[in-house]
C-alpha cells in the first residue's frame, strides 16, 4: 500500500515505543527494567487485556525525561512517516508522565520537539491528544481536562480517555469532557473494544465525534445506524482486536460491515509493538485479508484528515497530499 497515502487517529504514544527503545531509555536514566515486562524471546509480555494495561504501565514508568518522549516521538513518526503516512494524532499520557514526577511542560515540551524533528527529517505532521486513564479515577481526569483547558498547547487538540471501559463507565467522565470541549478540544473516547454496543451509546452522551474502536456496536444495528446518521468516526484498530482476541481474525472483524453501513471508520495502530501491528501495516491488512481496494483505502485516509482535530490550513494542506 505505499501508493496510498496514510493518517492515523489512533495511537497511544507510550505505546509505540519498541522493547529496544524501552531499554535504551531505562539504561540511559539509570533505571532496572521492570522483571516482569519483557518475555525470554525480547518480546513485551502479557496474557489478556487487563494485564497488557499493567505491561503498559511497566513500560511507560521508565521514561522520565523530555528527552526520552522526545526520542519515542521521533522515532514512531519516522517509521510511519517511511510507511507513507503523512500525518499522526499521537495519544499521550499526563498521569503516566506525572507518575514519575515529570510536569506537563516537561512532557508535552519534549513531545512537541519530536514531532518538530520528524517534520524536519521526513515532511510529516504530528498533533497531540492529551489522554485520561479511566482507571486512575475521576480526579485525575478532572486534573488532566482542566490543565489542558488552562494551558493550551499549540499541539494539543484533542482530549482522548483509555483504560479499563468496562469497570469505569463513561457517564463517570461527563464533567471532564464538558471542560475539553468547552476549551475547543476535539474530543475521543474508548469504547466498543471492552464492553459491548451499550459501552457506544454511552459514549454518545458525551460531546465526542470520534470513537476509539468502537467496532463492537456492530452487535446492535440500530446503533450502527444512529453511528451513520450521525457522522461519528470510528478509530479501528484491527490488528490490536485480533491479537487481543476481541475478534478470531481479520475476516470476522466486522470493520467492513461498518463501513458498508454508511459508518465513517479510519485505521489505527494503537499499541503497536504490543499487536505486531504499524499503520502500513493496517492499510496492508485491510488490503489483503478484508477486501478493501486502494480506493476504498485512500478514502478512509481522507476520513481520517476531515476528522483529525487539527486546523483547518493543515487540513487542506493533508488533503493535497492525498
Amino acid at each position: 500500500m505505499s501508493d496510498v497515502a496514510k493518517a492515523e487517529l489512533h495511537v497511544h504514544l507510550e505505546g509505540t515505543a519498541p522493547p529496544e527503545l524501552v531499554t535504551r531509555i531505562a539504561a540511559r536514566n539509570g533505571v532496572d527494567l521492570p522483571e516482569r515486562l519483557l518475555g525470554t524471546d525480547g518480546r513485551f509480555r502479557y496474557t489478556d487485556f487487563l494485564d497488557f494495561l499493567a505491561t503498559y504501565d511497566l513500560a511507560a514508568s521508565v521514561m522520565r525525561t523530555g528527552q526520552d518522549y522526545r526520542d519515542i516521538t521521533y522515532e514512531y513518526l519516522c517509521s510511519c512517516a517511511a510507511g507513507g503516512a503523512i500525518y499522526v494524532e499521537l495519544t499521550a499520557s499526563p498521569d503516566h508522565a506525572a507518575l514519575v514526577g515529570m510536569s506537563d511542560e516537561e512532557h508535552l515540551g519534549g513531545i512537541a520537539q519530536g514531532i518538530d524533528d520528524a517534520r524536519r527529517d521526513t515532511g510529516i505532521e504530528g498533533r497531540i491528544l492529551i489522554s485520561a486513564v479511566r482507571n486512575f479515577g475521576v480526579e485525575q481526569a478532572l486534573r488532566v481536562a482542566r490543565h489542558a483547558a488552562e494551558y493550551p498547547h499549540p499541539y494539543v487538540v484533542g482530549f482522548s480517555m483509555a483504560g479499563d471501559e468496562a469497570g469505569f463507565p463513561a457517564h463517570d467522565f461527563a464533567e471532564a469532557f464538558e471542560i475539553a470541549a468547552g476549551a475547543g478540544l476535539g474530543c475521543t473516547i474508548h469504547a466498543g473494544e471492552w464492553a459491548g454496543a451499550d459501552s457506544v451509546r454511552a459514549a454518545l452522551s458525551l460531546p465526542v465525534t470520534r470513537i476509539a474502536h468502537g467496532v463492537r456496536a456492530i452487535e446492535d444495528p440500530a446503533l450502527v445506524s444512529e453511528l451513520a446518521d450521525r457522522g461519528i468516526v470510528l478509530e479501528c484498530c484491527p490488528t490490536s482486536n485480533v491479537v487481543l482476541g476481541v475478534y478470531p481474525s481479520y475476516e470476522t472483524h466486522p470493520l467492513g460491515r461498518l463501513r458498508a453501513a454508511g459508518v465513517r471508520v479510519t485505521l489505527g495502530s494503537d499499541d503497536p509493538p504490543y499487536f505486531g501491528a504499524t499503520i502500513d501495516g493496517e492499510y496492508e491488512v485491510c488490503a489483503t485479508r478484508m477486501g478493501f481496494s486502494s480506493d476504498d483505502l485512500r478514502d478512509i485516509t481522507r476520513t481520517a484528515i476531515d476528522a483529525a482535530f487539527c486546523d483547518e490550513s493543515l487540513r487542506a494542506a493533508l488533503f493535497a497530499r492525498t
